[in-house]
């Protein structure tokens, strides 16, 4: 869940699980109740956007405990960023993945768990996923991924971190089940770190995503088997399959 300290024009539901920015485009600082433990996922989806605005959702850790603020930054960059032990990157249209020793960046594989480093996440929770249109697969490239842009609706970013051998802790990005390398490097891993997000500008509502670290079920790999034999979603429709499992295909 979130925090219960947050900017001043956040609102949070009941379950604090969701945090909708409710005027302006700043004063959208959200944090994790709690601090993460080494390699656990705070991953939220995009609800709602609203036009008008530059600039998208920010993600990242703080050492800082919310708790005892004097006051909730304006702005995670550069406001928090610069009060120190935080690391915050925004979350842009174009690819965010970080190239790591000359690594290319490349796209989602279809396995069925995301691993980063020991950690071992299923990833189909971590995919953002589109709704099928009409003329989808005409116009969306990405259609038979069903893979959303990083910024759109729907899309799901997480962030964690993971012990490095001399004490310190590197800190990732999670982009729609893609690990978009080391954002940030020698955190402080004997400090407890807070998950960061920003509901800014375009970004005016997110819901946090609760994370299975068990096995995928039996039906979530059935699909992705359906998957890498067929040319888009539509074509599911034609399958004989219950029409359930034909809508939890297509990821409806």
């Amino acid at each position: 869940r979130f925090h219960r300290v947050h900017g001043a024009n956040v609102r949070l539901d009941g379950t604090r699980t969701r945090a909708t920015r409710v005027e302006s485009f700043a004063h959208g600082l959200c944090f994790s109740q709690e601090p993460l433990a080494p390699g656990e996922v705070f991953l939220v989806e995009i609800e709602e956007k609203e036009l008008g605005w530059c600039g998208h959702l920010r993600v990242g850790l703080t050492a800082l405990d919310p708790q005892r603020l004097e006051a909730v930054p304006e702005y995670s960059l550069p406001d928090l960023v610069n009060m120190g032990d935080t690391w915050v990157f925004a979350i842009t249209r174009n690819h965010n993945r970080v190239a790591v020793d000359g690594e290319e960046a490349r796209g989602p594989p279809g396995e069925p768990f995301l691993c980063i480093e020991r950690v071992r996440i299923p990833r189909d929770v971590l995919v953002g996923r589109s709704r099928p249109g009409r003329y989808s697969h005409i116009l969306d490239e990405l259609y038979r991924t069903n893979v959303l842009p990083p910024t759109a609706r729907r899309s799901r970013i997480g962030v964690l971190y993971t012990p490095q051998p001399d004490g310190t802790s590197d800190m990732h990005i999670i982009i729609n089940g893609e690990d978009m390398g080391p954002s940030a490097r020698r955190l402080p891993a004997a400090r407890p770190l807070y998950a960061v997000v920003d509901v800014f500008a375009s970004t005016k509502s997110v819901r946090v995503i609760p994370v299975d670290y068990g096995l995928p079920s039996l039906q979530t790999l059935c699909r992705l088997v359906i998957e890498k034999h067929i040319v888009h979603r539509l074509a599911i429709d034609s399958l004989d399959l219950p029409a359930p499992l034909k809508s939890f295909c297509k990821h409806e």
